[in-house]
């Protein structure tokens, strides 16, 4: 094993660890506060809307991490970073028409990584644990 395939695959697990956290926090509070304050606090969205984005962030946040700590279905991993690509997309538009350019900048960079996760855990030579 190469030291630059290690760096990588550490790279990777920050990476990855960094995003669930995030995911779980935010698919977490998504879930735990009220549909009414959800729709008041993200205007154009529906509070039933964003409890099922919620969900979908809860989901992906564990499908970064548990497949790799159980060694179990690698494969999902980057189909979690997929789909955690495609939200973040999501939120992206939403963010730049409701708030503007500037605060589209966080979940852009979020976006970036999660599709890094993709990429990097696609690839057979890291796909390994």
């Amino acid at each position: 094993m190469s030291t630059n395939s290690k760096s990588t695959r550490i790279a990777l697990w920050v990476v990855q660890g960094t995003l669930a956290a995030l995911f779980l926090f935010a698919g977490g509070f998504k879930l735990a506060a009220p549909a009414a304050e959800l729709s008041r606090v993200a205007a154009p969205l529906s509070g039933g809307f964003l409890k099922f984005i919620g969900v979908c962030e809860v989901l992906g946040g564990l499908g970064l991490v548990l497949p790799g700590l159980f060694r179990i279905r690698l494969g999902l991993t980057p189909l979690a970073a997929a789909g955690l690509v495609v939200i973040m997309f999501g939120a992206v538009v939403v963010t730049a028409i409701t708030d503007g350019v500037t605060p589209a900048a966080f979940p852009l960079v979020v976006g970036v990584l999660a599709s890094v996760v993709a990429v990097g855990r696609w690839s057979p030579s890291i796909r390994t644990v």
